[in-house]
C-alpha cells in the first residue's frame, strides 16, 4: 500500500510502496522559507503520478506549517505554475528560464510536463 511521509531526519518527503522509497522531494529550511531543490522518482516507477503526489503532499505540509516555498526544483516550479491554488506559497525567482525548467523536470522525473494532465 503506497504512503507519503515527511522524513525529517533525511529532510525529504517520501513516497513509499511496500516500505520502499520510490520517490521523494528533498527540502531545507532557510529563514522561514522551505527550499525544494530536488524531486526524484525511481526509473521503474516513472510515468505515473508519484512525483505529482509527493509534491502536493509536501506543499500541503509546508502550507500547514505556515512556511513559504522556494521551488528550486524545475519539476516543483512547473507543478506550482500549473496549480494556481498553490502559487501563494511560492517565493518568486527572477530570471528563471521556463523552457529549461520544463526540459529539466522531464529529464529528472520522466514526466512530459507539456503532455501530462496530472502535473
Amino acid at each position: 500500500m503506497p504512503e507519503i511521509v515527511k522524513n525529517t531526519e533525511a529532510k525529504r518527503f517520501e513516497y513509499r510502496t511496500d516500505g520502499q522509497v520510490v520517490g521523494y522531494v528533498d527540502y531545507t529550511v532557510d529563514a522561514g522559507v522551505v527550499i525544494l531543490p530536488h524531486t526524484f522518482v525511481e526509473p521503474a516507477h516513472r510515468g505515473g503520478s508519484i512525483a505529482s503526489d509527493v509534491v502536493r503532499y509536501a506543499l500541503d505540509d509546508i502550507r500547514a506549517e505556515g512556511y513559504r516555498v522556494d521551488p528550486a526544483c524545475p519539476y516543483v516550479a512547473t507543478w506550482i505554475e500549473r496549480h494556481p491554488d498553490y502559487a501563494d506559497l511560492a517565493v518568486t525567482r527572477e530570471g528563471q528560464d521556463t523552457d529549461q525548467v520544463v526540459d529539466d523536470a522531464a529529464r529528472v522525473t520522466g514526466v512530459d510536463l507539456d503532455a501530462d494532465p496530472r502535473v
